[in-house]
């Protein structure tokens, strides 16, 4: 997925001397399985948040990511469709990066080549790689432990630990043989990388448990890592006895930001990736792809030796759990992408919901429960109470002012209108400071701060009354009001963009208004922001909730895998 407009389709963004230039990546997911929540909230809805904060805040950013098309994920899932052949979904711009970086390394004595022990599948007639085997975890115990990865512990492993190990397409018991390989020499690289990761995360800005991952890592003593496979899907080695393996998906996928940028823009990509001086790289990612960027692709990019945009800033999650279980693309468990649009739920709930629940310095979970009593509490009676009163009350002909916003004449000279000003500018002011370090639970928190300011406001003011006693102040009531709707049609378009596109509707102004968020000072004159003697469009409800009986519905309806789901609608 990249960063386009109609706009940047024509002309690609470019950085611009004197700007901030920011470019955002997500962490690539594997086309093995639809993304499922967990995997969407850890990298993809995360940078897309981000993403869409940097253009309100008029900085000059692309937004770069895509899908993982090579590694033992996707030709496991194919095998086990029973596909005799591999539609070409990879681009010729990733093998040229990928291997170009390759030769580079080889060139300054940074690849090693070592004999490995690995698993392999008689039946099968092949090496079993990560994905290919499955058995029980030396840890934890979990029996249903991947080659690479315990889904229950998250220990990082290697296929020839587990106990008990099967191949996962015949389910035959693999037995270990020799085979060579090229490596990564990070020892040869420790230097370099400390050096960078030591800077970087002291001034960039990395969460907390990127740090702790990061340290772990160089604590325990770096080794050679190895870069290759005997593999048939991927990017072919360039190297004389290796032909006929391919890069492995560590090494491989991160060089995907590079070659997506270059497909965007063929000619001109070095000066997003190759211009550190004025280019800042944020990159989001779920816990368990830490390592893979922050240990072992900027080591490759610095095994180069060439002057390469690397990592400033890093946004990692913790897991999102689905009702006491872990969400698992590879066993089927939890709700997946196309889930969330089948169960009916608009999708700003969905953003909301998610992102409320943000799981960023533990651990989180998902329930179908907390959503039903998030979106009544907190988008009904909270957020779209808010906006409702506001705009409904300015649409009525009798009793109101026939959606025609009023003059606020002395509202500078209100007590109750300047206190709500001040508490309003504190946490526009807050909420910047917390997007700007990537808290972006914290920004959320903030932004819906706003519409409980205003319903605080509305009561304290006792507005229904003012219309009758003291129509003046009444009137700088409902203009500042209507100024914080559209404040938060702002604050609120990078978490749910549609919900600030019906906002905006209801206010019949234009979505380029919305960067009034650029302007600081001006939200501290909320009386300010719609102009009187504008006319509003219709008030509609903007949210509905969910009813018991729909929740248990759901919540039947997703337990268990989507095995047994398809075994269920059989």
């Amino acid at each position: 997925m990249e960063d386009l407009t109609k706009q940047d389709q024509k002309v690609p963004k470019l950085p611009i001397p004197g700007e901030r230039n920011i470019l955002i990546t997500s962490a690539l997911p594997y086309v093995n399985n639809v993304p499922h929540l967990g995997n969407i909230i850890g990298c993809v809805l995360s940078a897309d948040v981000f993403a869409r904060y940097c253009r309100l805040r008029g900085y000059n950013s692309l937004y770069i990511s895509g899908t993982d098309e090579y590694g033992t994920a996707t030709e496991t899932k194919a095998l086990e469709e029973n596909f005799d052949h591999f539609g070409r979904t990879s681009t010729p711009q990733q093998t040229e990066v990928c291997q170009d970086i390759f030769k580079k390394l080889l060139h300054n004595d940074c690849l090693a080549e070592n004999s490995i022990q690995q698993l392999h599948c008689d039946k099968c007639n092949r090496f079993l790689e990560d994905r290919f085997v499955e058995g029980t975890c030396p840890r934890c115990h979990y029996d249903s432990a991947r080659g690479d990865q315990c889904d229950k512990c998250g220990q990082l492993l290697n296929p020839i630990e587990l106990e008990d190990p099967k191949c996962k397409v015949c389910k035959e018991t693999p037995r270990i043989r020799e085979t060579s390989h090229l490596f990564l020499d990070l020892p040869l690289l420790k230097d370099r990388l400390k050096e960078y990761i030591n800077v970087a995360s002291e001034k960039g800005c990395w969460s907390q448990n990127a740090v702790h991952i990061t340290k772990a890592w160089l604590n325990e003593g770096l080794k050679q890592r190895c870069i290759t496979r005997d593999f048939k899907w991927g990017v072919p080695v360039p190297h004389d006895g290796f032909r006929d393996k391919v890069f492995y998906v560590w090494f491989d996928a991160p060089i995907g930001y590079i070659s997506i940028t270059k497909c965007y823009t063929p000619d001109q990509y070095e000066k997003w990736w190759k211009n550190p001086e004025n280019v800042e790289l944020y990159q989001f990612m779920g816990k368990d792809n830490v390592p893979f960027h922050t240990v072992m692709f900027p080591s490759a990019l610095l095994g180069t030796g060439e002057n390469w945009t690397l990592m400033n800033n890093i946004s990692v999650t913790e897991y999102l759990n689905y009702d006491k279980d872990k969400f698992s693309k590879g066993r089927g468990i939890g709700v997946f992408g196309n889930d969330a649009k089948l169960t009916g739920i608009p999708v700003e709930v969905w953003r909301y919901y998610l992102l409320t629940n943000r799981p960023e310095g533990s651990d989180t979970e998902f329930t179908w429960s907390d959503l039903q009593t998030k979106l009544r509490s907190e988008l009904v009676g909270n957020l779209g109470n808010f906006i409702n009163r506001v705009l409904s009350f300015i649409a009525k002909p009798p009793g109101g002012y026939g959606g025609i916003i009023p003059e606020a004449a002395g509202a500078d000279s209100d007590a109750l209108t300047l206190e709500l000003a001040e508490n309003v500018g504190r946490h526009v002011e807050q909420y910047i400071e917390a997007m700007e370090k990537l808290k972006l639970k914290q920004g959320l928190k903030l932004a819906t701060s706003t519409s409980s300011e205003g319903n605080a406001y509305l009561q304290g003011s006792q507005f229904w009354k003012l219309y009758k006693e003291d129509r003046p102040w009444c009137s700088i009531v409902i203009k500042t009001s209507v100024g914080l709707v559209h404040l938060l049609a702002c604050l609120l378009e990078p978490y749910m963009p549609s919900f600030s596109a019906r906002v905006l509707e209801q206010l019949n102004l234009p979505h380029e208004s919305i960067k009034s968020l650029c302007d600081v000072n001006k939200v501290k004159r909320p009386w300010e922001i719609v102009a009187d003697g504008h006319k509003i469009g219709e008030p509609k409800t903007l949210f509905t909730t969910l009813k018991d009986e729909e929740v248990e519905s759901l919540r039947k309806k997703f337990g268990g895998t989507q095995a047994d789901r398809g075994k269920c609608t059989k």
